[in-house]
């Protein structure tokens, strides 16, 4: 109790000594968030490594275009399409085309999926000590912490030349399956009584096969069809520009020259906070709401109703949030919805709940009129659905449970974190990233501590 009393002393000084007026601001021409006033990005580097595409700009104005996402200018409509056109699994191709800017020859993947596999298993003490052991209560947490500790089986752990960047990436990007799903396993174990299952990783599954093996058992737990849209997750989750959170994140660390295990943790903290990579869970616990509060899950009148109850903080969790909708660069459209919701409708056929999915469509088509509505933006304001909307819905679908979600985006990304991180420290500025803050704290005189009341 006198931790808290002094705690309660300090907490109005501390809370004045965070106050910046907003006319500084503008006075001193700041981006907040490093976001223009137009609402794009301040442009803070160059990449080769993917590009997300929104708006373009006509002289002073920024005009919305149907959204685009290209890894290393490929566009990831025509690769997603191409995997399912071959009816193949893509994350360890579009993990190949991240690191080496092109797309590998039939033999090539062959011999880099077989190199990912053969890394996938953790020794038998680090799952012991670092997992088993050390219960927690977040699988991101426990993520973070197991990164960190694979630091002490490096040798060569804070070495930076370019030949053992790659090494440290694939071994890293390979074993976030196994970690994540040890994790779970022992989390919910600790946490929820649930049957412990520590099954090694197999050498001859897919990526998205094999996370599914180790989290829910044998092949009959899980279909053809789930696995596919798991590894279609995975694809369009993999990359997403230098400037998203976490990416950021992992560059800004990785300019100062620190370890891989530190960026990718200090990534994966960036991920873990509830603005960058739980929106999916959000969105799922706003569709339950929507589910139970709504007779008339056709009813577009009532369904639209509703949504302008949540924007006016009188339904689910009085944020006046609409989760999914809405992002900080796409405006019409978010390509990797509209190739998830295509691939989603025949998971809700195979399930028998297609009325569920044929709700997350309704609100999709009403919420962006809502949301336009209620705040009062014109035509060039728009909003649309973004990823988040339909993966929470496909994960559930699979019967993946909901502490996965965001190691699950944890487990695409890691591959563009460690891409940006080898342009970063081999072909970028080689200079520490250091912007500036303007300080505009009053002056004030030093006060002899004999005078001090």
């Amino acid at each position: 109790m006198e931790t808290q009393k002094f705690i309660a002393e300090i907490e109005e000084s501390v809370k004045k000594a965070c106050v910046i007026d907003n006319e500084f601001y503008e006075k001193f021409d700041v981006k907040r968030g490093l976001r223009n006033k137009d609402k794009t990005g301040v442009l803070a580097g160059l990449t080769n490594v993917g590009d997300v595409l929104g708006y373009k700009k006509e002289g002073d104005r920024v005009l919305p275009v149907p959204g685009r996402l290209l890894y290393r200018g490929i566009d990831i409509e025509d690769l997603a399409n191409g995997f399912k056109a071959d009816e193949r699994h893509g994350f360890d191709e579009t993990v190949y085309l991240l690191l080496t800017g092109k797309l590998p020859s039939k033999d090539e993947l062959a011999t880099f999926t077989n190199h990912m596999a053969q890394l996938r298993k953790l020794p038998d003490s680090f799952i012991k000590n670092m997992i088993l052991s050390m219960k927690g209560r977040d699988v991101l947490n426990m993520l973070a912490r197991s990164i960190l500790g694979l630091y002490t089986l490096d040798a060569r752990a804070d070495e930076i030349t370019l030949h053992n960047m790659i090494e440290q990436t694939l071994n890293i990007i390979a074993k976030f399956p196994t970690i994540i799903a040890y994790s779970y396993q022992a989390m919910s174990h600790a946490y929820q009584g649930k049957t412990l299952s520590i099954r090694y990783p197999s050498t001859e599954m897919s990526t998205a096969e094999n996370f599914l093996y180790l989290v829910k058992g044998g092949n009959s737990r899980y279909s053809k069809l789930e696995a596919d849209l798991l590894d279609l997750a995975l694809v369009l989750h993999a990359e997403h520009g230098g400037g998203n959170n976490s990416t950021f994140t992992m560059r800004v660390t990785s300019s100062s020259e620190t370890d891989i295990y530190s960026s990718i943790t200090a990534a994966i903290g960036s991920l873990k906070g509830p603005l960058h990579g739980g929106a999916n869970i959000k969105v799922l616990e706003m569709m339950e709401d929507v589910k139970r509060n709504v007779t008339n899950w056709k009813d577009e009148i009532e369904v639209n109703e509703y949504l302008f109850k949540i924007l006016n903080k009188k339904a689910n969790d009085f944020s006046g949030k609409i989760y999914g909708i809405g992002h900080a660069v796409y405006t019409i459209s978010d390509p990797r919805a509209i190739l998830l919701r295509e691939r989603a409708r025949d998971l809700a056929i195979e399930k028998g709940n297609i009325e569920e999915f044929e709700l997350y469509e309704l609100v999709e088509r009403l919420a962006p009129n809502a949301v336009a509505e209620f705040k009062g933006n014109g035509p060039d304001k728009q909003v649309c659905i973004n990823v988040d909307f339909y993966s929470g819905y496909v994960y559930s679908c699979i019967g993946i449970p909901k502490e996965l979600f965001t190691p699950l985006f944890a487990m695409a990304r890691v591959s563009g974190w460690c891409t940006h991180r080898i342009e970063e420290l081999t072909f970028s500025a080689k200079r520490i990233i250091r912007p500036a803050y303007k300080n505009v704290y009053p002056k004030q005189e030093y006060i002899p501590f004999k005078d001090r009341s």
